[in-house]
């Protein structure tokens, strides 16, 4: 009988001193990694924050705010760029979940004046070959100067003034709808009405 109650507690203190073993080392091996992935995540953001704005000579992670859509339903971060201490254009980090391939993210850049600039996907399921060309230049090139404010961001197929890329025209879709939330924000903006 005194065998059998050892041999269920020995490998239950084995298990368990495992499984306590297994989580400090988990936790240890997050805590340093933790801060060179926030670098690493924060240098790709810089990057296609660079990639949508003008010049700049400020921090736009310090100058971040969060930007309130007009119709209150999202909450959009906005990074300023300045040069010489004039604002020159914002990037507004801004997402959709009605992709072919489920949500996309991207940021998006805005001149002082209201026109695009340009955006950088940041995160995309979108079919390669495909539904991923709403990254390439020929379908962003449309939306250099692109004035939301006169022009219609909506596909041909949809009466807008965008062609949408062929054989994926869901992503395109998209990719203006996280346009389209962006610019509400930038307009939010604008206006002075929603930054927290």
């Amino acid at each position: 009988m005194a065998k059998k109650r050892q041999s269920f507690w020995q490998p239950l203190i084995v298990l368990v001193g495992i499984a306590v073993v297994s989580a400090f080392m988990l936790a240890y091996v997050e805590q340093i990694t933790e801060v060179p992935i926030k670098k690493a995540k924060d240098a790709q953001e810089l990057a296609a924050i660079a990639e949508v704005v003008n010049a700049f000579d400020n921090n736009p992670f310090a100058e971040k705010m969060i930007i309130t859509t007009a119709n209150r339903k999202h909450k959009l971060t906005m990074y300023p760029a300045r040069k010489d201490g004039v604002l020159n254009s914002v990037a507004i980090k801004a997402y959709t979940n009605t992709g072919f391939g489920g949500r996309i993210e991207l940021m998006a850049g805005f001149n002082v004046d209201g026109s695009i600039r340009n955006f950088k996907i940041t995160s995309s399921n979108e079919t390669p070959g495909l539904g991923s060309k709403v990254d390439e230049p020929k379908f962003k090139e449309q939306f250099h100067g692109f004035y939301p404010e006169r022009q219609i961001l909506k596909v041909r197929q949809d009466g807008g003034d965008v062609d949408a890329v062929t054989a994926a025209t869901i992503s395109s879709r998209a990719v203006l709808k996280a346009l389209d939330r962006a610019y509400d924000a930038f307009r939010t903006f604008k206006s002075g009405d929603s930054h927290e």
